[in-house]
């Protein structure tokens, strides 16, 4: 029995069908972990047995400091969705029974949709599940990278799980993943997911190893937050929530990033995978990165195990001289450290460097205004009365611009007018 806990709570992402899927993602990373597994060829060998699926859970909950109230089970692959009903039904039971008196347990299952029919779509409701959907934009868009065995776009089929998921009343979010040709789209990506009933939507960059051709830019990424954020902000705000904006706003009032990405030091997410095997991260699946086996080792040690904490503390350890001197380390962190690629004096910088400089920024006063009108008692959405527009802005307005304030006025006759 594993009864050792961790000193401090994290999250552990399950693969329980490791990196099997039903389509081809051009830009998927996780399709080549096939190889960590020779010998494997189908889908049985490569489905989570009874034995590991139990100790996962049973591990994941006693491994937890005392006094966790929460406890998230993240199922993704691969795509989980390939498992049988019965294999969740599995997970919920050994949840049910492991569970420490008081300790609320929830589940969030990342699909492509397109095996979400109706009796999937009102399973995951009845019980509770939240599903990420993962939808690139409209048809064109989407399936210019998300593609079948047979190389056909995917998009139909993802609407379909998409529609049953509406019509169950199952909880959703949308993932999208940010690549070359959909960051030149921003406003209709954001404006598809909407029409499309996302309000909660998570936008994800995509960096291949070695800069590949689907890469996102700094220059594209910068631009495509921006837009997506002056197009929720004018008319969204408690509406629709945007993953990255809930961590800025998290952020500029003082809270630790929401999101490993942008805090200070990372390791505190791990992935395991079917077999039972623990890796530092959902990125860092490699031989390097092996933490253990859930069936041989203890959870909270390898969470907690030497190799992990220099795992974390790289982040910080080792940011470039121009991170530790910008004036946005406190909301960056340096960023993912899987898209650390440039050469820089002192380190790696990240790939997306400027692009998420250009986003901080940009938003900047924005944040500040809903700041103070939080402070004020009232929603983030009433921030137009307390914004102020920054000197850049200042510096570049003419006074029959559109104000950016984002009312949709001439600057003249909002933020502009004498005072």
């Amino acid at each position: 029995m594993n009864s050792k806990t961790a000193r401090r709570s994290f999250h552990l992402m399950a693969k329980p069908t490791g990196p099997l899927c039903n389509i081809r993602c051009e830009y998927c990373f996780y399709l080549s972990k096939e190889a960590m597994f020779p010998g494997k060829k189908n889908r049985a060998d490569f489905t989570m047995p009874d034995n590991v699926l139990e100790k996962y859970v049973r591990s994941y909950i006693e491994s937890q400091p005392p006094g966790t109230r929460e406890l998230m089970f993240s199922w993704q692959g691969g795509e989980p969705s390939l498992l049988p009903r019965s294999f969740f039904e599995k997970a919920l039971q050994f949840q049910q029974r492991y569970a420490r008196p008081g300790m609320q347990i929830s589940n969030a299952l990342q699909t492509n949709g397109i095996r979400i029919n109706r009796e999937w779509a009102q399973w995951l409701s009845e019980h509770k599940f939240l599903t990420g959907i993962s939808i690139d934009g409209p048809e064109e868009l989407h399936n210019r990278y998300r593609k079948d065995r047979q190389g056909r776009g995917t998009f139909s089929q993802v609407m379909a799980g998409l529609e049953n998921l509406k019509a169950a009343g199952a909880e959703f979010n949308t993932l999208t993943v940010v690549q070359n040709h959909n960051a030149e789209h921003p406003r209709r990506v954001y404006n598809f997911l909407k029409s499309a009933g996302s309000q909660f939507m998570q936008f994800i960059p995509i960096v291949e190893p070695g800069i590949g051709k689907r890469t996102v830019s700094a220059q594209q990424w910068g631009r495509f937050l921006n837009e997506v954020f002056d197009t929720w902000a004018a008319a969204d705000i408690g509406r629709v929530f945007v993953q990255h904006f809930d961590m800025l706003l998290g952020l500029h009032a003082g809270y630790p990033s929401s999101l490993c990405t942008h805090a200070v030091t990372c390791g505190n997410a791990m992935a395991i995978e079917h077999d039972g095997s623990v890796f530092s991260c959902d990125h860092f699946v490699f031989p390097e990165n092996y933490l253990g086996n859930i069936l041989d080792d203890s959870l909270a040690d390898m969470a907690e195990s030497p190799l992990q904490q220099r795992f974390g503390a790289g982040k910080k350890d080792k940011l470039p001289l121009k991170c530790q001197s910008c004036a946005y380390l406190k909301l960056c962190g340096g960023g993912c450290p899987k898209n650390r690629l440039l050469d820089a004096p002192g380190g790696k910088l990240n790939w997306l460097c400027d692009g998420w400089y250009a986003v901080y920024e940009h938003t900047e006063p924005y944040f500040q205004a809903m700041m103070r009108a939080l402070q004020a008692r009232l929603p983030a959405s009433e921030f137009r009365r307390f914004f102020i527009p920054s000197p850049a802005q200042k510096a570049r307005l003419g006074r029959n611009d559109p104000c950016p304030c984002l009312s949709g006025r001439k600057y003249k006759a909002c933020h502009g007018q004498s005072r």
